[in-house]
């Protein structure tokens, strides 16, 4: 048996997401995120300008770049071109030879291709664990949550949140970047894993969580490398360097205004684009910075010297 080529679906909304047995808080610095076989070969049965593994492809191309600006790992499976007999063993009896008769398919999809920093795990068998060094690599990084994205949704991706689980990593499955065989297969698999083996979370969770820590310069530069497109993300713009010859579109530095005002920090589009450089705009975002800090630090003065009232 083979993969049949695979139908558009509307993806889960957070609405329809299983009720968890587990509410871990998904903390980045204890995190990884995992981009689960988004290889050419598996891709490429949802054919051409398929709305769902486009849809998907884009959540999972956000949630690298919020990784890598928030400085978590960001580890890749894929299988070999070359699998002998031995190495199939019973895949053969699944899904037959596989992989294995489109070599020239084998390559990560472009939109979603690994940067030098990242790690890139031979796959083998469903689970991302099974005879790779996932787990010692977690181990080594201090990590134990491990953040899922990527195809297919009930059998690959399931297996290794289950694995991690029984490994005491924490899986997170985001629910709005895998994709899977059918609508039903997917929403299997989300279900399976809240009420077994771990947390179902959406790319939106994921980018809230990350919004609340506090801006530093080092964070701001992150944060605008991660809204740099895929082409461009290896480079790196020095603080005086204009960001729009980077790429910067003006949805990014919108999606930038957005999330510093979450925090507190109001900037106007028109003042960040007179001057697009890093320098720049630290400038305007440290000086309310600034005014915070000093503001909390007034009124603890305040408070402490305030005289206590006696009877």
């Amino acid at each position: 048996m083979t993969i049949q080529s695979l139908a558009a679906y509307p993806l889960p909304t957070a609405e329809e997401l299983p009720t968890g047995r587990v509410n871990w808080p998904f903390e980045p610095g204890r995190a990884a995120l995992l981009v689960h076989d988004m290889q050419h070969y598996f891709v490429d049965f949802y054919g051409p300008d398929n709305p769902l593994i486009n849809q998907v492809i884009d959540h999972i191309a956000t949630l690298i770049r919020q990784a890598r600006a928030l400085g978590m790992p960001v580890v890749y499976t894929a299988q070999p071109a070359e699998q002998s007999q031995a190495d199939r063993a019973l895949l053969n009896d699944m899904w037959g030879p596989g992989l294995t008769r489109a070599p020239e398919r084998q390559p990560i999809v472009p939109a979603l291709a690994p940067e030098p920093q990242d790690t890139v795990l031979t796959k083998w068998r469903y689970s991302a664990f099974c005879r790779s060094p996932l787990a010692e690599l977690m181990a080594q990084w201090g990590r134990d949550q491990l953040v899922i994205c990527g195809i297919y949704g009930h059998i690959g991706v399931m297996q290794t949140a289950v694995d991690a689980f029984m490994r005491d990593i924490r899986p997170f499955l985001v629910a709005d970047a895998i994709a899977d065989f059918s609508r039903e297969d997917h929403l299997l698999a989300l279900s399976y894993v809240s009420r077994n083996a771990g947390r179902v979370i959406t790319v939106a969770e994921v980018m809230a969580v990350a919004s609340k820590r506090p801006l530093t310069r080092e964070l701001l530069r992150a944060q605008v490398l991660a809204r740099l497109p895929a082409e461009m993300q290896h480079e790196q713009p020095t603080e005086d360097d204009n960001l729009l010859d980077y790429g910067l579109d003006s949805l990014a530095v919108m999606g930038l205004v957005e999330e510093w005002r979450q925090q507190g920090l109001v900037v106007e589009l028109a003042e960040l684009s007179r001057i697009p450089t890093l320098a720049h705009w630290w400038g305007i975002l440290s000086r309310q910075l600034n005014v915070s800090q000093d503001t909390a630090h007034q009124v603890n003065e305040d408070h402490v010297s305030e005289p206590e009232c006696t009877p």
